[in-house]
Parts: structure tokens; sequence; C-alpha cells
């Protein structure tokens, strides 16, 4: 299975316990998703899926993707744990692939503390699911197969549809608060902020920047701290560098745009609660940052 190289990693690790290999391959640097051409390298006969990740609420460019994918046989799975409400041409994300999973995790853009869904239009797809969720059981105490107990409980339901019935008006706070740090930080030669393609609908899971000097990317974390603001690197090490994956990277192959994803980004603060005195305040310290800051 193809994966991104840079992401989480239970992108790749949930492949290989599903007794798969994952075959990294390089993102783009505007979005962050999987690079179309470095993924069509990377497919042989042996594939037999692609993970597509749409990375800090950005939709994968997914029409390319799709076409490899039928022209030769393979299944897309959408990993759409940071892409709640997200939109590629004006489709909802997780329900363009094959199948598609949901995590709940208490920072998503919905969450239910813990816990996740799949979403499928496939009938054999959802039955082998609908077994996997409870012990491959087809009645009581009756079971077809070797299966997990990953039922979520009536609570986390009830609260994942009170966010559920919330989550547009989330996504469009997040989208606000975006809205905000483009326009205040846009102007400064030394960042880049987030690309939105014109084919995206961007929930802002993640409000990541590119610092241009990789050096001074800590540096602005480090002084963001001081002031009390917190930042993240989503994430500072690629698939093919971690040690747990070292079995699955073959000597040779280079990730560069994932390597210097890397080195570059930080996560700003983001989520609906944010005010915007508060978003203003984090413009306020960066701004600074980089007028005290000799290059």
């Amino acid at each position: 299975m193809i994966v991104p190289d840079f992401t989480f990693f239970a992108t790749a690790s949930t492949v290989v316990l599903a007794g798969a290999k994952p075959v990294f391959a390089d993102v783009d640097l505007d979005t962050y998703t999987i690079d179309v051409h470095d993924l069509e390298k990377r497919i042989t006969e042996r594939t037999k899926a692609i993970v597509v990740v749409h990375l800090y609420g950005h939709p994968a460019y997914m029409d390319p993707i799709m076409k490899i994918a039928e022209e030769r046989g393979i299944y897309v799975v959408e990993d759409c744990a940071q892409s709640h409400g997200a939109e590629y041409k004006g489709v909802k994300t997780g329900s363009i692939g094959h199948v598609s999973a949901f995590s709940f995790y208490a920072t998503k853009n919905m969450t239910m503390g813990e816990g996740g869904a799949i979403a499928t239009n496939d009938d054999f797809i959802k039955e082998y699911v609908d077994l996997q969720r409870n012990h491959g059981q087809v009645e009581k105490y009756l079971h077809k197969d070797i299966g997990w107990n990953f039922r979520i409980t009536e609570l986390q339901g009830a609260l994942g549809l009170t966010q559920l019935k919330k989550l547009d008006l989330m996504n469009e706070r997040r989208r606000a608060i975006a809205k905000i740090y483009d326009q205040e930080l846009s102007n400064l030669p030394q960042i880049r902020t987030p690309t939105v393609k014109p084919y995206a609908k961007h929930v802002y899971h993640q409000y990541t920047i590119w610092v241009n000097n990789a050096v001074f990317r800590n540096k602005l974390a480090s002084f963001l701290r001081s002031k009390g603001v917190q930042t993240s690197i989503h994430y500072p090490t690629p698939l093919h560098r971690q040690p747990a994956l070292k079995n699955f990277t073959s000597a040779g192959n280079a990730y560069v745009n994932s390597d210097k994803a890397s080195e570059h980004v930080l996560s700003l603060p983001m989520h609906p609660g944010l005010r915007d005195e508060e978003v203003y305040t984090v413009v306020k310290y960066v701004r600074e940052f980089f007028k005290e800051t000799r290059f």
C-alpha cells in the first residue's frame, strides 16, 4: 500500500498491522498531500491500495489519483482524520475513494473523545468492517471471522451526533481564524501561509505556516512559547525516518519534499474556541519575532 511519507505515524502503522507493506511516496510542498507524480512512480504490480491523507484539512488532488487507481485496479483509501467537512470540488472528503477513515480524537474538527468511523459505498467492505468491529460475530456467540472489539459507546455516539450538528459552524470559525492569520501574516517575507487550491474547501485542522529559514523555525516556536503561545510541528520526523518503519525504507529512496517540510513547517494555534483578540495576539508575537531577529 502506498502512503504519503509526510503524515502521522498511524497512517503507516495500520498498514503494517494489517499485514501489508507500506510504500512511502513524497508530498507536494503546496498542500503537503501526496505528490501524484511520485505516487505513480512507486506503483508496481504488487500495489493493492493507495492511502490518501487530506493533511491539515486540505483535500489531496483526487482526480488524477482516482484515475491512476481505476486504470490499475487499485483501491483508494481516504485518511480523513484531519478533514471532517472538507470538500474537493464541492464533494465531501471521505466520499470519493473506495473507503475512508475518520478519527474522533479530542483534537479533531469533531470529536467523541476517542474512536473513529469508516465510510464506504462498497457492500463487501461494509460487511467486512461490520464483522471486524464486533469480534467477527454474525449473530450472538456465532463468529464467522477473527475480529476485534472496535465498538464505540452510546455515550460517545451521543457526543458525536451533537458535534456533527455543529461541525459546519465550527469549521467556519476555523476558516475565519485562518482568514485573520492570512491577512496579517501573508506580507511577511520570512514565512509562507497555507496554500488553498481552487478545487479545495480547507477546514484548517491545523494552520501550518512554512518558515523560509529552517534554522528559525524552532527559534520562532521557542519565542512564542516564552510568550505563552503553544505551537506544534506536524511532523518533525517523516515516515521513512521512523525507527519502527526502518525495514520498509529502501536505500537510495529520496523523499526530498517530505524532509524539507519536516524542517520548515510550524502549526500556529487553531481551534474554534479561539477569540479574535487571541489570534491577533499570536500575530503580534510572530511579527515581533521577525522584527527583532537578524537573518
